[in-house]
């Protein structure tokens, strides 16, 4: 094996820790968790937390190189997915990235969004 492919295994193994170590301290945390497991195209996001008045959160765990926009970008279209292939409105769907800091622990993360999810703001239109 080279050693980028070994790099990239030990990469993908450190983000499949990360999204089961988060998705273990939320259960704990008394949230309803799932880990969702599409990829490619139809990629629908790595956890879900299912919300009051049936709401979801699909969350896109990252503990990569700190790329915001890539990120937001990558969990809006998850979230859209995620809607699509259980026939929900995705107005319904919040959706977030969860990013590991290194060395500290796991509720020290850092939760990105836009201002227009998180106040769920009118779509604005393109300029």
């Amino acid at each position: 094996m080279t050693d980028i492919a070994a790099r990239n295994r030990r990469n993908k193994r450190r983000g499949a820790d990360w999204e089961a170590e988060l998705r273990d301290e939320l259960r704990g945390a008394g949230l309803d968790v799932e880990r969702l497991r599409l990829t490619g195209s139809e990629d629908e996001g790595d956890l879900v937390v299912r919300l009051a008045h049936g709401r979801a959160l699909v969350i896109e765990a990252k503990n990569a190189k700190f790329e915001p926009s890539v990120f937001i970008r990558e969990a809006l279209k998850e979230r859209a997915n995620y809607a699509k292939h259980r026939g929900l409105d995705p107005d319904d769907i919040d959706a977030v990235v969860i990013v590991r800091r290194r060395g500290a622990n796991w509720r020290d993360a850092y939760v990105l969004t836009t201002v227009e999810e998180f106040f769920r703001l009118p779509r604005a239109r393109a300029t």
